[in-house]
């Protein structure tokens, strides 16, 4: 059985795929929510779930919690005396749930479908991945959070449906995605995110606001730091969690006997959170802008994550679209459903035979490459995106580069994933050398080609026309690589997707016709087609499907018209 599973910074869910429907699958005390916490008792037990979070305040030294946020880092925690790193604290989760899934079935459970925050980047991936591992719980399959959402939101609602935004704000980590539904295809459109906002940040707020007027009299101070941190982020939790359902609560701590409280009201608290609501627009507006799609346009905004009961945030979220938010899914358990989904198509159900997923590539991927710095040297270490974030995966692109120097012998391309200029602030994944012959600066091509499949497989192609040299690099998880024939599958799956668009039948059909037509009219009409012909290539060098089925529709049409006046 594979199941789907909701890898949360604050809680965690599994949900299974059956009879048509997702069920979510409760733990040992009933609940379908577990705490992703873990503590070790005095007598060296592992605590998972609530067991474990419940032991934050009075044994912060043996617990642990919102490891997710440094998962794919070096950081660590020591527990009596035991260093854990968040795989293998997330490991033991997905272990807890794992067993709460074989004891809710009776059948024991062969692979997982785990989301992420969609702007994970692969050192995040990869160490999730090993964390399924070191659980004994292979992960088949890696699912964007709000993609899991919208496979909940789509498979409730079955039947096309105009672009909808999912926005998911999580204990740690906020995702938004643009969505699109029609003939049984769920088609992410666009993703951003911000990795380091969640419900987390609005507790540091609470703390923050009443922190000056709440010990005065320094008492907190004089316990162990971790120990009045994790009094003050359960007090902050329980007022968070009060002001969803009230426009006042007390901030309440007790330590050493003596209880310390505070007022506070709804109306502090959001004026207070305004940065955290003014980081929520940022996402929002990338992931129109890269989708293309305008707010007003959108049919529904969909509300998933426990930080969106938040009153302030469903109100900024009604302000910035001038329109409710939908709360037609479960904001606790969309995500699971939706990977539970995932699952099921995994899985070759039945009852999902006309459903199809597409997603994107959160992070664009590119070369490092040189420029001319105007004073006769190079100016180095310069991102070049070869596939774009939010490109529809999978994908296949290729750009084309040339030497820099006299007699160059070799070119070297470091390949990174990220957004910034300078591939310093990107994250490296590997790099390709490829030998050139001795000649001019710029008189040598070479040609780099990215394949990326849904799976998170990037090949890269590296060839020199010249001469016909090419090196190939495949770059998956070593720890979590699919066994030599399911490699081979996903690289002959890739090498179809291979052809610049221009070598296509249909565009090259349409490339000869326009040209034939060219040469067959004078005047207005042949300046036109060759105005036309230019704006196709220029689509067909964007190496963009969507660009290219317009462009392809809007040529043919032309061409239409123009031959289809009658001279006779």
């Amino acid at each position: 059985m594979i199941v789907g599973i909701d890898l949360g910074t604050t809680n965690s869910a599994v949900a299974i795929w059956r009879d048509g429907a997702s069920v979510m699958v409760p733990n040992a005390l009933g609940e379908y929510l577990t705490p992703s916490a873990v503590s070790i008792g005095e007598d060296g037990a592992v605590l998972i779930g609530r067991a474990a979070r419940d032991r934050m305040a009075t044994h912060p030294d043996r617990t642990v919690t919102s490891f997710k946020r440094r998962i794919g880092t070096r950081e660590s925690v020591t527990l009596a005396g035991q260093t854990l790193d968040s795989e293998h604290c997330s490991a033991l989760v997905l272990r807890a749930l794992k067993a709460d899934v074989e004891a809710f079935t009776g059948t024991t459970v062969s692979g997982a479908v785990v989301t992420v925050p969609a702007y994970f980047n692969d050192r995040q991936r990869k160490a999730t991945r090993r964390a399924g591992e070191l659980a004994g719980l292979p992960v088949r399959r890696l699912i964007n959070e709000p993609t899991a959402a919208a496979l909940a939101f789509g498979i409730a609602q079955r039947g096309d449906h105009e672009p909808f935004l999912v926005f998911d704000l999580g204990g740690g980590t906020f995702d938004v995605s643009i969505v699109e539904m029609f003939d049984g295809v769920v088609e992410v459109r666009a993703s951003a995110g911000d990795n380091r906002l969640g419900g987390d940040d609005f507790n540091a707020c609470l703390i923050d606001l009443a922190r000056a007027t709440l010990d005065p009299d320094g008492r907190l101070a004089t316990l162990k730091p971790d120990h009045a941190e994790a009094l003050l982020a359960q007090a902050a939790e329980r007022a968070r969690r009060a002001l969803s359902e009230g426009d006042s609560t007390d901030l309440t701590v007790t330590a050493d006997g003596v209880t310390l409280s505070v007022p506070v009201t709804a109306a502090a608290f959001e004026a207070h959170a305004q940065p955290l609501l003014q980081r929520i627009r940022e996402p929002v507006l990338r992931s129109l802008r890269d989708s293309g799609i305008a707010a007003a346009t959108l049919s529904e905004v969909v509300l998933v994550g426990g930080a969106t009961r938040m009153p302030i945030v469903r109100r900024a979220v009604t302000r910035m679209f001038g329109r409710f938010p939908a709360t037609t899914v479960h904001p606790d358990h969309a995500v699971a459903m939706g990977a539970a989904v995932q699952a099921g198509l995994l899985a070759r159900d039945a009852a999902l035979d006309e459903i199809r997923l597409t997603d994107v590539c959160p992070f664009t991927l590119g070369v490092d490459t040189s420029e001319p710095d105007g004073r006769g040297g190079f100016r180095t270490g310069l991102f070049s995106p070869i596939i774009e974030r939010n490109s529809v995966v999978p994908i296949s692109r290729v750009s084309q580069f040339s030497t820099v120097q006299n007699d160059q012998r070799q070119v070297h391309f470091g390949i990174y994933q990220g957004e910034a200029r300078d591939v310093s602030g990107n994250v490296k994944l590997g790099e390709v050398r490829v030998p050139v012959p001795a000649r001019p600066a710029g008189a040598v091509s070479i040609d780099c080609r990215f394949s990326y499949d849904s799976s998170g497989l990037l090949e890269i192609d590296v060839t020199v026309p010249d001469t016909g040299v090419t090196r190939n690099l495949v770059i998956v998880d070593e720890e979590d690589a699919p066994d030599p024939a399911e490699l081979a599958k996903r690289r002959e799956a890739l090498a179809a997707m291979k052809f610049h668009p221009r070598d296509d039948a249909v565009n090259a059909a349409l490339l000869a016709r326009a040209r034939r037509a060219y040469e067959s009219f004078l005047g207005d009409r042949r300046e036109a087609i060759g105005h036309m012909l230019g704006q196709f290539q220029n689509a067909l060098e964007t190496q963009d499907d969507r660009i290219i089925r317009e462009a392809q529709a809007a040529f043919g049409a032309a061409l239409d018209a123009i031959e289809g006046e009658r001279f006779l």
